[in-house]
């Protein structure tokens, strides 16, 4: 599963975009996905080569790519995760958030080494584009394998994605405890004390053969 490291965000001030709520997921086309993850391979490439970022061309992009929204960058190397950044709401169209995550990933997120230059043909990249979040008072809103879980107390905060849910098998209560636990780092049952938010994410992914 992905084990997700956040960068800054603020749920209570999401940034402005096109939809509003959990059930408002962005409607992205195949086209829209292939475009995302062919400038999340090449920026991948051109940051662990060292060359020049990968040139985006905005102008040939639909409108949906250039809605603001928090989205996360998953990279795998034969099933082992070799990076996993993102943000839970956006500042930056969804084109060029994509980028940044991927560079950050690539290169920056602190738990590995950077992706190698003899790994590029090895990395499996998946996109999670996330709708914005809500609130909510009542643990039997989360629908497991539907919904992604973010959890704050004070500066202490944790995510899981909706895959999460899945790929574990866990219940609502290891989830939320797991997250918890594991991630915000308030104990098992801290969620109990803190803000739960609930969020949906279109996901899409390109393995290597």
């Amino acid at each position: 599963m992905p084990d997700i490291t956040t960068q800054s965000t603020n749920p209570s001030n999401p940034s402005p975009g096109t939809f509003t709520s959990p059930a408002d997921e962005l409607l992205l086309s195949e086209t829209d996905k292939q475009t995302l993850l062919e400038i999340a391979r090449e920026s991948m490439h051109s940051a662990v080569l060292g060359g020049k970022k990968f040139k985006v061309t905005p102008e040939e992009y639909s409108d949906m790519l250039k809605t603001t929204c928090g989205a996360f960058v998953t990279l795998h190397n034969k099933g082992k995760l070799r990076g996993c950044l993102g943000r839970m709401t956006g500042d930056l169209p969804l084109y060029k958030m994509i980028q940044e995550m991927t560079i950050s990933a690539s290169l920056y997120d602190y738990r590995f080494t950077p992706v190698g230059p003899d790994e590029l043909s090895k990395i499996d990249i998946e996109i999670s584009v996330l709708s914005p979040m809500t609130r909510i008072d009542d643990i039997s809103e989360i629908e497991l394998g539907k919904h992604g879980i973010y959890i704050q107390k004070g500066v202490d905060s944790g995510v899981f994605l909706p895959q999460v849910a899945t790929e574990t098998g866990w219940s609502r209560e290891d989830f939320l405890g797991h997250c918890s636990r594991d991630k915000a780092g308030l104990g098992w049952t801290g969620w109990k004390g803190a803000d739960v938010y609930i969020f949906t994410a279109t996901i899409f992914q390109h393995c290597q053969k």
